[in-house]
């Protein structure tokens, strides 16, 4: 999805991601939703017109991705979303002062692998601070090696595959790309493990 008006591209992982949203939206409204990585912010806009509470943040060393996040919220009629900056790794007072959330989103956020430690870090901050939520993402495997099995262990978490067609979300039209190449895009809730002695 391309808006040349705005010069926003849409990955085709933010879509599949909000199709995810679109199939969950009765379960949506009133629960406390944050993107990360949020940049055009497609999930996060389906998510508050849906009825949830969102917040928008994407990286504070990276004024034009907020701003992207401020021009989506607008473009959608959404003005009273919060953004805010949020650096993977970093444990900043935006990040201490977050209100309580159910839902973290994140599309395409597993792009670099350097940057896997530092995104789990933040996720498994968030979810010990919210113990009932979940982090809903999707990602694109770029490499027959890509894992994070490892890193989830480290950090007391679990993941489940979401098969796409359990959402509607398979067809080849929906995470279709002008891009080059096929894209395999996959999705997975991750929470926290549960420790021995619960």
């Amino acid at each position: 999805v391309l808006d040349s008006q705005y010069g926003m591209y849409v990955w085709p992982c933010a879509v599949v991601l909000a199709q995810y949203l679109w199939a969950h939206r009765r379960s949506l409204p009133g629960k406390r939703v944050l993107e990360i990585g949020a940049g055009v912010s497609l999930p996060g806009v389906v998510a508050a017109r849906c009825g949830a509470q969102v917040i928008l943040s994407d990286s504070e060393e990276l004024p034009q991705c907020l701003q992207r996040c401020r021009s989506s919220c607008l473009m959608n009629h959404l003005p009273h979303v919060p953004i805010i900056g949020l650096t993977w790794g970093r444990v900043s007072p935006e990040l201490l002062s977050l209100a309580p959330i159910d839902i973290i989103l994140g599309s395409d956020v597993f792009f670099d692998p350097k940057d896997f430690e530092d995104i789990l870090t933040t996720i498994y901050f968030l979810l010990a601070k919210n113990p009932q939520a979940q982090f809903w993402t999707t990602y694109q495997v770029r490499s027959a090696d890509w894992s994070i099995e490892a890193l989830l262990y480290k950090w007391n978490l679990k993941s489940i595959h979401i098969p796409l067609h359990s959402f509607g979300a398979h067809k080849e039209h929906l995470a279709g790309s002008s891009l080059p190449g096929r894209h395999t895009i996959e999705m997975m809730i991750i929470s926290l493990a549960q420790s021995e002695d619960t």
